[in-house]
């Protein structure tokens, strides 16, 4: 069932879109919760909006998060989760940046936000200007490449191991031990039709006649 958003909320929204021009470009609702979106380079003053102003009072900044679209020109979009503890009612601000240009760390509004860019930055790559601890916080330190893009390969660059004659953790190029192996993805029972599908040439060879559903052969009698 879809949820709609509160009275409180809509007049927040309301109140957020006619106050801070200067630092939104747009609000809308998902479901019951607003989503605001942010001018990148005001992004530090509006939440310290919307953290001090006693009508919104999103006063904890839950979480950091990002996603990747590579065919936009602003191919990441950082996405703030916010909590208001007074009014019980969560928002999301949202801001897009490219490769190369940093989005402005908020770490002086919530010192939770220090950790929490790291994991954006370990991921994705996106840089947050101001933050001088960007250090790798989920993958290794010689880890190579940001794992949650889109273009980054299922199998990485680089393999970690052990190395017994060393008696130190290596990194060596990835090998892969056989081809990747291209799969039709076809359930078994699908096969069994009077149509040959990719993949059940074995049938041809069994000699027998189309197989229907309940497993009968045009010539035979239930196997």
């Amino acid at each position: 069932m879809k949820k709609e958003p509160s009275e409180r909320l809509k007049t927040m929204a309301a109140q957020i879109a006619e106050k801070l021009t200067q630092y939104v470009s747009g609000t809308e609702f998902a479901q019951d919760e607003l989503v605001i979106h942010a001018r990148r380079e005001s992004l530090p003053k509006l939440l310290t909006v919307l953290r001090d102003d006693p009508d919104s009072m999103f006063e904890q900044l839950m979480d950091i998060t990002a996603n990747d679209f590579p065919s936009r020109p602003d191919r990441f979009e950082v996405v703030y989760t916010m909590l208001s503890i007074r009014f019980n009612l969560r928002c999301r601000v949202k801001v897009t940046t490219d490769e190369d240009t940093p989005v402005p760390s908020v770490t002086k509004q919530f010192s939770s936000a220090i950790w929490l860019e790291r994991e954006v930055w370990d991921m994705y790559g996106i840089v947050f200007e101001g933050n001088d601890d960007l250090r790798r916080i989920l993958t290794d330190y010689g880890f190579e490449g940001h794992p949650l893009r889109k273009d980054f390969p299922m199998t990485g660059y680089v393999e970690l191991r052990y190395d017994e004659a060393a008696q130190r953790v290596v990194y060596e190029p990835v090998t892969l031990q056989q081809d990747f192996r291209v799969f039709d993805n076809l359930s078994p029972w699908e096969a069994m039709t009077t149509v040959q599908l990719p993949g059940d040439e074995k049938a041809t060879t069994q000699k027998v006649g189309p197989i229907n559903y309940r497993g009968r052969g045009k010539e035979g009698s239930a196997a």
